[in-house]
């Protein structure tokens, strides 16, 4: 379980990260992350981080794919780990 955690909070600060380095290369008109890449590293853990850096840096908030996307990809996260607490419950 401790892994996991901290699989899940490694991928959330890169996400984070990732948003906030986008939105300045946005900003500064530089060569852009590409959003296959946003959505990856949310998809693999990270998709609190990416909600965090949307808002916090007012980035992809327009697009609609990352709107309902990063949220799905939570929602999807959380089943999965209630799924496998589940059962590791009733493996005991």
């Amino acid at each position: 379980m401790t892994k996991i955690l901290i699989w899940v909070l490694l991928w959330t600060l890169v996400s984070f990260a990732l948003m906030g380095i986008d939105k300045w290369k946005a900003i500064h008109h530089r060569r852009r992350i590409p959003e296959k890449v946003l959505f990856s590293t949310a998809a693999l853990g990270g998709s609190v981080g990416a909600m965090l850096g949307m808002s916090l840096f007012r980035h992809k908030t327009r697009h609609w794919s990352f709107k309902l996307g990063m949220p799905a990809i939570l929602v999807v996260q959380t089943l999965l780990a209630l799924a496998v607490s589940w059962g590791s419950t009733f493996v005991r």
